[in-house]
């Protein structure tokens, strides 16, 4: 079987990414959802679905009992792992393989996974037989529509046996069965929801409690008992399979599963079909009425997966952008919209959303559905506190409850108001909505209270400044944007630095509202002068808060993560673990509360310490063991989720304030090492069909598994991901009437294309790079515009605009390594260097594997064959600080010329620094060292490794025997003269 990686493409003018071998990327999943159901469904055929009644229920289950769980991040795939597979037997030879891979296992002549934005397909050819099985779901009921189409391409006929395998799984311990119903010709699976309590057994009437297999054809056998059909055999050979006909075996209180058997006799070239549907039903009449809607005519499952095509397509969006990077722009013009259309449209298939997630998620529809985001904002408005605080999630059904989570209190929920606010009346101008009226939530103990949309921001606003200390920071409470730091305030006393930051953002972000949106409106001279004196306040205000972040939190190079309700502030240069978290410094940039001189020093320390090829994480070093004073999240694995991976979401914000900084290459890397990659498929193991809420991060504690995708689709990542893209990559960012033209190209790309609607008004954007100018140069239907937009938008035109943006003049970043035996103090003198000249310092100690690490501790000197992945790892690092043009001094042994020239192929400026000092001093030094995992006994092999450079390498040769200070000056002063 070819070994091929991904590929993407534009079928029928519908996206698809297709991989060519279930080996390659054995994990990689694609979606389908609708209003009332979600699957993920993995590349070999395992699959995770889930429906709502109108909680989360499951209709296909594992063989144990796990009715509370859905996708797990990075999901493990087992033998009995619920899934859909398909048993393929040639009647004349008795062999046998199952489809699309599992479970089997059996090699194919060829295997194609298609992924399409409103369609699953498996392309598969064996015995000259191509197999095509297609997965769809419809516009609203809760079933699977699943079709197999076989054509035998050999020249005599064939004859082959099909049995679909369905998963239905351990249903319930009080009921569960299952057999073949004659008068609908499938398998019906029964069970009682468990419960406990009377009151449940009411609740529990309309559940559906019924799982049916149901196809277009009269099976010639089939089976409902796992146990029995499994047989010796296991699901890879099943011991029934062995014989001419399936059992007809029911399952009386025995773990039930789907199998029937599809005779097929094939003509040369002639092509068969086999539809079949699946899914969950409160009763027969329920599958009876499915059954004729869905299966009477061949047309019907056409129409139907038409209609669910088009439901999907609906979610296209308002952007298309043409650039260098075709992959990027197969993302952003199809995968990312339907992804932010999932979010928006069925907010995560859940009836209590968390209020961050509902308020950020409809932010992304506004370049889709904004009327979405309108009814969510008054929605989640309709649900605030008199007092201006936000519930922790909001109810979608008058029966739905606060769960999970959403019991817990978090302080963060008022901040994102504004956010979105302002992201909707940027795009659609709608400032009505400022006066619309919305109610508070009742109270049983006082009068009903309205008041418009501007006043529920002022109390939100003037919350978010009361939930504050005596120094005026923000509280944490339980949490704030990340849920599992439940322990820094749970007393009552632990503030956030990232939340003092957000509602700084966020109160700015109100007050530009205010003043571009309402201070427009007719109002009266006594509101006009109050409304000016209460964005003074807020502005004062949200100042205020930057300035005490900086008093209490700034750590000299970057900012701390909070302080804890012992008093103990956190994310500082003084921790082992958590050193440095991501969302302070982001929100800095966005709140305006680092000024240029802090940004450049937090910039080399994100660079240092928290970037990795794959992304950007959320914290370093990963946790290892739980701190009371912080909380779970120190719990969670080293690099998993919010404890140290690259966690898009946060990712995503750092991405959204270089925009705003100007940042263009940095900004763009971030967006790009999100997406699933070529480069990186063996790591992430995920196609680019959406992005993950994170990749595995401990990118020097655990470089194995670093990189590696959760497969998780829920993430708020996508909202930003979108807006960054239109306002900061297209620069396309509505402001009252106009649309500012301010794109921000990466400095290789000469061109972009954008097809943009907005406003009703289509936006025709080409942007090219020039020698000929100096500055940026915009026309708008052949008129130079030197503001750079256009003023007061009509619905219904056609604006073409060209900018012709200056060609940078770039020199190469530079790589100074400073190099030598262990112990001549490279580490020591390679930071003083960085930090002298702003530059990103790079210990190639910490990119050594445990098993390395263990090695020299032992007294065990390391081979070439140790030594090559080190340096492949470090290479790739190096490789990510040159995309995003960051120049780096490296402290690195450099032992062998051959080595030390990889690093003459990377593409920086190179400069090499041999720092020389005698074996006896060394030594010395070496004795006197702690916490080091290299043994001094190791020093003798070092010098017999080391081969010194000659004059061909152009290596600066400093005398190290001396002062630090008086090292590092030599060493610049070598270096401004090089």
């Amino acid at each position: 079987m070819a070994m091929n990686t991904f590929t993407n493409t534009i079928k029928n003018d519908l996206a698809r990414t297709e991989l060519f071998s279930p080996l390659t990327m054995s994990s990689a999943t694609t979606f389908l959802w609708n209003s009332k159901m979600v699957a993920q469904i993995n590349c070999r055929g395992y699959m995770t679905s889930q429906f709502m009644q109108p909680e989360p229920s499951k209709y296909s289950y594992a063989p144990n009992l796990e009715a509370k769980t859905f996708i797990q991040p990075e999901q493990p795939y087992y033998a009995d792992h619920p899934g859909r597979f398909f048993y393929i037997k040639n009647e004349e030879t008795g062999e046998m393989f199952s489809a699309p891979y599992e479970p089997m296992r059996v090699e194919l002549d060829s295997f194609c996974f298609s992924a399409g934005t409103s369609d699953v397909k498996w392309i598969i050819n064996k015995w000259g037989i191509e197999f095509t099985i297609t997965l769809s779901l419809t516009k609203d009921l809760v079933v699977e529509l699943w079709s197999v189409e076989v054509v035998n391409g050999n020249s005599k006929a064939l004859s082959v046996s099909i049995y679909p395998c369905f998963s239905i799984g351990y249903m319930s311990w009080m009921s569960q069965s299952a057999d073949f119903n004659a008068e609908l010709s499938g398998i019906v699976a029964t069970s009682v929801t468990p419960y406990q309590k009377v009151e449940d057994y009411f609740k529990n009437q309309e559940l559906k409690d019924l799982t049916y297999m149901v196809a277009d054809q009269v099976p010639d056998s089939w089976c409902c008992n796992l146990l029995t059909f499994r047989g010796e055999g296991g699901m890879h050979n099943p011991s029934m399979l062995q014989e001419t006909r399936l059992e007809n075996k029911p399952a009386c209180y025995e773990t039930p599963v789907g199998v029937q058997q599809f005779k097929q006799h094939l003509l040369p070239n002639e092509k068969q079909n086999l539809n079949i549907i699946f899914g969950p039903a409160k009763n027969v009449e329920e599958i009876k009425t499915l059954k004729a809607k869905l299966l009477a005519k061949p047309e019907q499952f056409k129409d139907v997966r038409q209609d669910y095509s088009d439901y999907i397509n609906k979610g296209k969006g308002t952007l298309s952008i043409t650039s260098p990077d075709a992959d990027f722009d197969h993302y952003v013009n199809h995968w990312l919209p339907r992804q932010v259309f999932y979010h928006g449209d069925v907010n995560r298939l859940s009836t209590d959303p968390q209020t961050r997630n509902f308020l950020q998620d409809a932010m992304g529809m506004i370049y889709i559905a904004p009327a979405v985001t309108r009814e969510r904002l008054l929605l989640a408005l309709s649900q605030q506190k008199r007092s201006g605080a936000m519930p922790d999630g909001i109810l979608l059904t008058d029966e739905a409850e606060l769960k999970y989570i959403n019991q817990v209190p978090h302080t963060d929920h008022c901040v994102w108001l504004s956010i979105c606010l302002q992201a909707y009346l940027d795009e659609t101008g709608d400032s009505s909505i400022l006066s619309e009226q919305v109610a508070f939530e009742a109270t049983p103990d006082a009068e009903p209270e309205t008041a418009s949309v501007k006043v529920h921001l002022d109390r939100a606003m003037q919350w978010l400044l009361s939930a504050t200390d005596a120094r005026g920071l923000s509280y944490i409470e339980q949490g704030d944007w990340c849920d599992p730091m439940n322990m820094v305030g749970y007393k009552g006393k632990g503030v956030s630095a990232w939340l003092s930051l957000a509602s700084s953002y966020a109160i700015s972000c109100w007050n530009q509202v205010c003043e571009t949106y309402y201070l427009s409106s007719e109002l009266t001279n006594a509101e006009l002068s109050e409304s000016k004196k209460t964005i003074a306040e807020f502005a004062s205000a949200a100042d205020t808060l930057n300035l005490q972040v900086n008093k209490h939190c700034w750590n000299g190079d970057w900012f701390a993560r909070g302080i804890t309700d012992d008093g103990n502030v956190f994310g500082t240069k003084t921790d082992v673990e958590g050193r440095i978290f991501l969302n302070p410094q982001s929100w800095a940039m966005l709140s305006n509360a680092a000024s240029d001189s802090q940004y450049k020093l937090m910039n080399n320390q994100i660079f240092s310490q928290l970037a990795t090829p794959y992304g950007v994480t959320m914290l370093a070093p990963s946790f290892t063991q739980m701190r009371e004073d912080i909380g779970r999240v120190t719990q969670k694995s080293a690099g998993v989720s919010e404890n140290g991976s690259v966690y898009n979401h946060a990712a995503m914000f750092y991405g959204f304030a270089l925009y705003t900084k100007g940042q263009n290459d940095l900004a763009f890397d971030v967006l790009k090492r999100m997406l699933p990659s070529q480069q990186n498929a063996d790591a992430q193991g995920q196609l680019p069909v959406f992005v993950p809420n994170y990749y595995r991060g401990a990118y020097y504690q655990h470089p194995h598994h670093a990189g590696r995708s959760s497969h998780l689709f829920n993430t708020g990542t996508v909202a930003w991901y979108f807006r960054s893209v239109v306002e900061g990559l297209c620069g396309l960012k509505g402001c009252g009437n106009d649309l500012l033209i301010q794109p921000q190209l990466p400095s290789h790309w000469p061109t972009l294309k954008v097809q943009r609607e907005f406003r009703g008004a289509s936006i025709e954007l080409n942007v090219i790079k020039s020698d000929k100018i100096k500055d940026t140069v915009v026309t708008i239907n052949g008129e130079v515009s030197a503001q750079h937009k256009i003023c007061d938008v009509q619905a219904g035109q056609t604006y073409k605009v060209e900018v012709l943006l200056p060609l940078e003049k770039l020199s190469l970043p530079q790589l100074t390594i400073v190099m030598g035996v262990s112990g001549c103090g490279k580490n020591a003198v390679g930071e003083q260097v960085a930090a002298l000249n702003n530059r990103v310092f790079v210990d190639a100690d910490s990119f050594h594997d445990e098993s390395a690490k263990q090695k020299m501790a032992s007294g065990t000197p390391l081979t070439d064959d140790d030594r090559l992945p080190w340096l492949a790892r470090i290479q790739k690092f190096l490789a990510m600080l040159l995309d995003n043009r960051q120049s780096c001094v490296l402290a690195y042994s450099g032992l062998k010329a051959a080595h030390r020239e990889m690093f003459t192929q990377l593409g920086f400026e190179l400069n090499v620094v041999h720092l020389n000092v005698a074996q006896e001093v060394i030594a010395a030094r070496l004795e006197q060292r702690e916490s080091h995992f290299f043994d001094p006994k190791l020093l003798s092999s070092q010098f017999d490794a080391l081969e010194v450079p000659s004059s061909s390498e152009a290596v600066i040769t400093i005398d190290a025997d001396k002062p630090l200070e008086d090292i590092v000056r030599e060493i610049n002063q070598e270096l401004s003269n090089d």
